[in-house]
């Protein structure tokens, strides 16, 4: 009984199943681990971001913004050099190509994750199903001695049975918490996504349409400086 509980003797005892098992494991643990790196590479100060865009594209330097948007990592960078490309489109033509941008950008934030979700489900139905199929042989065996066998045999038989249960829950658990943390993270990231997008529209439109009143403003000052001031009858 020591021996079947070594990962060994665990992959022995289990049957074939537990191969299949292993194999959703490593298919998990990829797809984790390539999520963990995207989200890592994508972490990115926002607030920042659009503090430093600012100040380009009021001095109208948007080639020093694209330059920086274009050095930002991840997709709140993406969305905002799309944006600084067309920053001649109006306002709701500029909320548009944020939008498209950020639609793109979905599918990289959820790529993987519904792959870990599927393993997470996969893998205690495998191991139920290998569980079922071991008592099953297990009660083969037992009609097949004519009903009689020693609490010995009869105890191995269903632990080696219940192996591929405890198998697929152990991996199950792990990439379900994986799964919601995730998740999260994209929901995040997509609203971190927008609030850029947005902001990005309001900073290009505010800035030319400063540009274009400007003169107007010029004018009506310097008219003022112009205007002397009524002097009243003398007494």
């Amino acid at each position: 009984m020591l021996a079947l509980l070594e990962p060994s003797g665990l992959i022995e005892q289990g049957g074939p199943l537990v191969w299949v098992l292993l194999a959703i494991a490593f298919v998990g643990s990829v797809c984790v681990v390539e999520r963990m790196f995207f989200f890592h590479r994508s972490r990115i100060n926002v607030g920042d971001l659009l503090v430093g865009l600012s100040h380009h594209i009021r001095r109208r330097a948007f080639a020093e913004a694209l330059h920086e948007s274009a050095r930002a990592p991840g997709p709140v960078g993406r969305v905002a050099h799309a944006a600084l490309l067309r920053y001649y489109l109006s306002r709701a033509d500029l909320r548009d190509i944020v939008q498209e941008a950020g639609q793109l950008e979905v599918p990289r934030i959820e790529k993987n994750i519904r792959a870990i979700l599927a393993m997470s489900l996969l893998a205690p139905l495998v191991g139920m199903l290998g569980t079922l199929l071991g008592m099953l042989d297990t009660f083969q065996k037992v009609s097949e001695q004519g009903g009689f066998t020693g609490p010995a045999e009869l105890s191995t038989g269903v632990f080696t049975a219940l192996v591929t249960s405890v198998i697929g829950l152990t991996i199950a658990v792990p990439l379900y918490l994986f799964y919601l943390y995730f998740l999260g993270r994209a929901k995040r990231l997509v609203h971190r996504i927008e609030r850029a997008g947005i902001e990005m529209v309001h900073l290009i439109a505010d800035a030319r349409e400063e540009e274009e009143y400007a003169p107007f403003r010029g004018e009506v000052t310097a008219g003022r400086k112009h205007v002397k001031p009524k002097t009243g009858p003398a007494k």
